[in-house]
């Protein structure tokens, strides 16, 4: 599952909070073709066969700038066009790599849970690296790595790419526009974690910081266990620790609020083994 889909998916629903507390007192390059290939060729003149079929896409290219919307983003397959990064874009190309297709001598559809695990894993890893952020400074922000593959038409016509884009969650509704590079940007404070409202109630939306909130994410906690914890054992593993970043981001440290946030099952199946601490911003 990409991550950006379970993200989103939490930003749209109320999430299971543990518990709001106050204390008072290598890539490939190719040409890229200005327009789609036929999916099937005309007959072969010599042979009276028809000619392999050509995949309808180039293959992508690292640094190359795109502008789509949030649909596209959790598409598995993008035909949106690169344009010059100096214009406005929400996504770039930090990697393009190649799919393993053949497995134990068998031919493997490209969007079968296998193939697709690859880019999954993949485009995580090297989103760190590529930023210069650390990994668990990503847990705090709203950037994410998407990542796209061809279409089961050109992978049977010979098409083996992924491709990497980074990605800005701007709320639950859209992307942010990037600066026309990424590579080494860190995770800018625009970009960070915020929530317009306490996370589990009603009016919780997941947010950039660069937006109008309430709530900012300031710490995670590891869950490492073979299965998403319930609300009851996430919240004693996450007391403790969201306390004490809260007392020592508060101007008085008899008087502060936090809330701790659990992973959701679909968060838990992305990959998340976290939880995260809030604090009013």
């Amino acid at each position: 599952m990409n991550r950006l889909v379970a993200l989103v998916g939490s930003t749209l629903t109320t999430l299971a909070v543990l518990g709001a507390c106050t204390v008072a007192a290598d890539p490939p390059e190719a040409t890229r073709s200005t327009s789609p290939s036929p999916s099937t060729s005309a007959a072969d003149p010599t042979s009276g066969t028809p000619a392999p079929a050509e995949p309808t896409q180039a293959v992508p290219e690292v640094g190359e700038c795109r502008a789509f919307g949030l649909d596209a983003a959790l598409a598995p397959v993008s035909r949106v066009d690169p344009r010059p990064c100096r214009r406005t874009h929400t996504a770039q190309t930090f990697l393009v790599g190649r799919l393993d297709l053949v497995q134990d001598g068998r031919r493997l559809a490209v969007d079968s849970p296998a193939v697709q695990a690859r880019p999954a894993e993949r485009c995580d890893d090297r989103l760190p690296r590529h930023l210069r952020a650390d990994a668990r400074a990503l847990r705090l922000s709203m950037v994410q790595a998407v990542w796209f593959t061809p279409s089961v038409e050109d992978a049977a016509a010979g098409a083996d790419w992924f491709r990497c884009d980074v990605v800005v969650l701007g709320a639950a509704d859209r992307l942010l526009p990037l600066p026309a590079r990424t590579a080494g940007i860190g995770t800018p404070e625009r970009f960070a974690m915020c929530a317009t409202a306490e996370p589990g109630t009603a009016a919780f939306a997941r947010v950039a910081c660069s937006r109008p909130h309430s709530w900012r994410a300031v710490s995670t906690v590891d869950l490492a266990g073979p299965e998403v914890p319930t609300p009851a054992e996430a919240a004693t593993r996450m007391e403790a620790p969201c306390r004490a970043v809260a007392r020592a981001r508060a101007g008085d440290p008899l008087d502060f609020a936090w809330s701790q946030e659990s992973p959701t099952r679909e968060q838990w199946a992305a990959g998340q083994r976290h939880g995260i601490c809030w604090v009013p911003a």
